[in-house]
């Protein structure tokens, strides 16, 4: 069994510490008003059992608050009294200088809990072991003097995740939808170097990868990028290559008409497409972000945001060297082809790809089959995202997330009257634990209500702090995207201030455990038709919230649903230790994502994607469904039944499959959950490997693929889905 220390690292549980503690406290008070040997035996037994019920390594801080409650049962108040003063003297020690022990353990690899905060960060690197660094002083900084004391206490607790306090110190905002066209067409500026508009698909390419290396070095979320801001550049090609090809007959003295030219010269645009595609994908892996990984970049890939005719038939020809490239996947230090966590892909399902008689029907099967080795593309649906995303024009459009799931809400620029989406951004995100409401409410739907509001009232005052952190920051922090065309044209020393109002951007008011929640207060899981209508009501609510917020603020809060990928065990640990296990609500280790179903429930992939379509249509500010299959690679009619069944029930689904190898002994396959000394380790089926380092594998945890590894939440919650199909 194992414990975790302040510092985060880990260590062997050791019995005799908390009974020599227990001791000394005991031994502090007189000798009328001590414990006998005997109940310091009773509280060393029931303190091991408690802790081995929890199935999980606990905290120092948990461990000690277990302590004080077994002295307490034991009816000796002097020596509790004793034991929680010496804590008390402890922490303020602690406290002088927060975050040296973080920072030290950091250092010397020994930070247990940050090893597993992100599944795509390497913390043994340096560069993001400094960004931790930077991060540990930020939510420093933030706790004693950026926020308010409650709001501070509130996300301690768990009540509330204010997100991304690792970064707040500064003036970042949080993910984006990158004006690519704008920075192309009309040149942009990287590193204070003027870039002017590419004369080839290649170097389009490659202005576009140093931008996105660029532009995730001044935020901290996803950034999405539309392959049709690319595609013209296919046809700059073309006719620099007929140019050529028509030159270099005419020196070598060949006759050839217009056709032979024409022939020879797009043998060469194909050549570059695919030569480009590749430098995309190996740029973006291999690009290392001044916060220590690859760019989170997703690429949008939407048949009908183009004209019909050439442009269209040259952005399917993107389409599918992308898809064809990911199928392949990329080699890792053995040579061998693994899934890469980035970048993720997007496909739209329309009517020009759906049918079996559709045009690019042939594009939607290479799409199933690279979903069915390497977990994407996603699928939106043009038809249900036109149903979802209407503007005040009445009009519905089909635009990406910004990065896994965050979605801005409809826009209408007042100057044009046109819609605008590429160009805009979210401010950020803080979240209300719908499970710690229900709790804390008993089971009294008053009650419930009352201290709902509550939560969201403090959400609502720590997004007015988010806003705020960004109003008056000048457009110099970050000149590539306010200066330079990425998201805007300011001038030099010139706010952001008219980007974060009249809803331009976004800002978002998260959600976690829906499922936890009705089933507490309902008894019944909320795919129950009798228990459906309150898990509505509670989505509505906070929708509602949004409203008189957007209108008290003229800043657009919008509904989103929380991936959580640490923070769902932070949630279960702080609900554990103020509820205890309640069966059902807080006896895993993990909460559920939004408003997914929980991943041990047995459901249908069908079901469940019409099911979440109506929690999902609720949801804004962003989400994402998905569905848990085995290996497909055999059965891509089956993967596209569920492709054709998203396009007419769900905008936004994914389909989550397993690709991981080996580095031992060469398996290819599922790596396997098991535990061992209390503890969830990854281990090989086939060799019984249990070296993280000598084994790849790739899962989708919150819309986005991990592969550094989980906290042992997020992994007994990878353990405990079910397959769907």
């Amino acid at each position: 069994m194992k414990i975790i220390k302040r510092s985060g690292s880990e260590s062997q549980f050791d019995m005799e510490k908390i009974i020599s503690a227990v001791i000394r406290a005991n031994d502090s008070v007189a000798e009328t008003e001590r414990m006998s040997k005997e109940q310091i035996a009773v509280i060393a037994a029931n303190m091991r059992t408690i802790c081995e019920g929890m199935n999980r390594a606990l905290s120092v801080e948990e461990i000690q608050d277990l302590v004080e409650n077994q002295i307490m049962n034991q009816r000796a108040f002097s020596v509790a009294r004793n034991y929680i003063t010496y804590r008390y003297k402890r922490a303020l020690v602690r406290k002088s200088n927060s975050t040296d022990e973080q920072i030290l353990s950091l250092l010397e690899f020994d930070n247990e809990e940050v090893k597993q905060e992100n599944s795509n960060k390497n913390p043994a690197v340096n560069s993001v072991q400094r960004d931790y660094m930077a991060g540990e002083v930020s939510k420093d900084i933030t706790k004693r003097f950026l926020l308010p004391s409650d709001i501070v206490e509130a996300h301690e607790k768990g009540l509330i995740h204010f997100h991304d306090a690792d970064y707040f110190a500064q003036h970042m905002h949080n993910c984006c939808l990158v004006n690519l066209d704008d920075m192309l067409e009309n040149g942009t500026v990287i590193s204070e170097t003027m870039i002017e508009k590419p004369h080839s698909f290649s170097t389009a390419c490659n202005v576009a990868t140093q931008a996105v290396a660029q532009i995730a070095s001044s935020q901290y979320g996803g950034q999405s990028i539309s392959l049709s801001h690319l595609v013209p550049f296919v046809q700059v090609s073309r006719e620099k290559y007929r140019k050529e090809v028509a030159y270099e007959f005419a020196q070598s003295g060949i006759e050839a008409d217009e056709e032979t030219i024409n022939k020879v010269a797009e043998l060469r645009v194909q050549k570059e497409v695919k030569q480009g595609v590749q430098m995309i994908q190996y740029q973006v892996i291999t690009l290392m972000t001044t916060n220590g990984q690859a760019p989170f970049i997703t690429i949008f890939m939407y048949l009908n945001e183009v004209p019909e005719g050439r442009t269209r038939d040259d952005l399917a020809m993107v389409i599918e060297e992308v898809l064809k490239q990911r199928i392949q996947g990329i080699k890792n230090e053995k040579g061998v082809y693994i899934t890469p966590a980035f970048p993720k892909l997007i496909y739209v399902l329309e009517e020009d790809n759906i049918h079996e008689d559709s045009k690019y029907w042939y594009l939607t099967r290479l799409a199933a089959e690279c979903t069915a080795k390497r977990m994407v593309p996603d699928y939106i649906s043009e038809k249900i995202m036109f149903e979802n995303k209407v503007d005040k024009n009445g009009e519905g459009h089909c635009y990406p997330c910004m990065g896994c799931r965050s979605f801005l809400t409809p826009y209408v620029d007042p100057v044009t009257n046109e819609p605008k989406y590429y160009g805009r951004f979210n401010q950020g995100v803080v979240t209300v634990n719908l499970v710690d409401v229900a709790c804390s409410s008993q089971g009294d739907m008053d009650k419930f209500w009352k201290i709902f509001d509550e939560r969201l009232e403090l959400c609502h005052r720590a997004l007015v702090c988010r806003h705020e952190r960004l109003e008056g920051t000048p457009s110099d922090v970050a000149p590539i995207l306010w200066q330079h065309g990425a998201l805007a044209r300011l001038k030099k020393g010139e706010t952001i201030d008219k980007l974060l109002h009249d809803g331009y951007s976004t800002i978002s008011l998260g959600y976690a455990g829906l499922c936890e929640c009705v089933r507490y207060m309902t008894g019944k899981s909320h795919t129950d038709p009798s228990a459906t209508p309150f898990a509505l009501k509670v989505m509505q609510h906070m929708n509602d919230a949004c409203s008189e917020w957007k209108a008290e603020h003229n800043v657009d809060f919008s509904l989103y649903g929380t991936p959580l990928e640490s923070t769902t065990y932070k949630f279960a640990k702080c609900l554990q230790k103020r509820f205890g296990l309640i069966p059902g609500v807080t006896d895993k280790n993990y909460i559920t994502n939004s408003y997914h179903v929980h991943v041990t429930e047995n459901i249908d992939a069908f079901e469940k994607l019409k099911f979440e379509a109506q929690f999902q249509k609720l949801s804004p500010g962003g989400a994402i469904s998905y569905v848990e299959v085995p290996n497909m690679q055999q059965n891509l009619d089956a993967v596209l039944s569920v492709m054709q069944y998203i396009y007419d029930n769900i905008m936004y689904a994914e389909l989550n499959t397993k690709s991981d190898f080996c580095q031992v002994c060469g398996y290819t396959g599922e790596i396997q959950i098991v535990e061992e000394d209390g503890k969830l380790i990854w281990e090989c089926p086939n060799c019984g490997n249990h070296d993280q380092d000598k084994m790849n594998v790739a899962r989708r945890t919150c819309g986005y693929i991990g592969t550094q590894f989980w906290n042992q939440g997020r992994t007994q919650e990878i353990k405990e889905r079910v397959l769907h199909l």
